[in-house]
């Protein structure tokens, strides 16, 4: 009887993993081992006339200056939204923790971004940094400032862009640190407060170390979203002014659906997957701690 009992418990979970799965099996390994496939041709093997060239596009992939460029400054455009959305997230966090009225109506106030749509946050943003009817070189001209083509200069075009995502995205990640702050036993601040332990030193001893697991989450999660981030170059610059906001995800989709180059751009999409791959891990590697309450 245990053993049928223990076959009916394994059955019963395989049909529960089933579902999930094919979906994997579909979404997820399918386009993967799809992708890999036609990194090996040349032209378009998944439309029309293709050529097997081997690891041809892989070998003209780390010799093209353009692409290596655009992944570097995929690196620079990720690790910096990713430190300042989590540093300045954690801040606001632990400001609006509390259970105040005031409170909850400043979370949504900046939490409404992230929910918007990218394209109205482009035109948004696209209407205030206009170099001669926007509002923020209007309160420049006011205060007695010079003014900046904030899109269209390669000097400030990347760091806007990165700005302008840190923006959208603060709202998320501060939401998941004010609920990983509230699950925080109150007992601990209790215990610092009787030994005149100062808040400042609260939240750098025990509110930091304790929502470390948080902290890894968000930044895997942060991490790979920059660094398949296509809306906010495409949307904001089209990855101008000479190529200073071209990141990789936006060269690939030029090199894909502008040069119909399919086979070039699998390689490509395929070399982002192993590097975003290796950066989780290393992620993983440094911010996994085991806390215990």
């Amino acid at each position: 009887m245990s053993i049928g009992w223990k076959h009916k418990q394994a059955l019963c979970a395989y049909l529960i993993l089933l579902p999930g799965a094919l979906y994997f099996s579909v979404y997820f390994f399918y386009p993967i081992g799809l992708e890999l496939w036609a990194s090996f041709f040349s032209g378009q093997p998944l439309l029309g006339a293709s050529e097997f060239i081997g690891f041809g596009n892989y070998v003209e992939a780390f010799s093209d200056k353009v692409a290596i460029r655009s992944f570097r400054l995929t690196m620079v455009f990720s690790v910096t939204g990713t430190v300042l959305t989590l540093l300045i997230s954690i801040g606001l966090a632990a400001v609006l923790a509390g259970p105040t009225r005031m409170n909850n109506a400043i979370r949504a106030i900046i939490f409404f971004p992230y929910i918007t749509s990218f394209v109205i946050v482009a035109l948004m943003w696209k209407s205030i940094l206009d170099p001669y009817s926007g509002i923020l070189n209007s309160v420049l001209l006011q205060l007695g400032m010079p003014t900046q083509n904030w899109l269209a200069h390669p000097d400030t075009a990347l760091i806007t862009i990165i700005c302008i995502t840190v923006w959208k995205d603060i709202g998320y990640a501060m939401l998941i640190y004010i609920a990983a702050i509230q699950g925080i036993p109150s007992d601990y601040y209790d215990a610092a407060s009787l030994d005149g332990v100062t808040p400042g030193q609260q939240f750098r001893h025990i509110t930091v170390p304790l929502i470390a697991p948080t902290t890894l989450f968000l930044a895997v999660v942060s991490m790979i979203g920059h660094l398949q981030d296509l809306a906010a170059p495409y949307l904001l610059t089209n990855g101008g002014p000479a190529n200073s906001t071209r990141l990789f995800s936006l060269h690939i989709f030029e090199v894909a659906f502008r040069e119909l180059n399919i086979g070039y751009a699998s390689a490509l999409s395929f070399i982002m997957f192993v590097a975003i791959l290796l950066i989780t891990l290393f992620q993983f590697r440094i911010l996994d701690r085991k806390i215990d309450y």
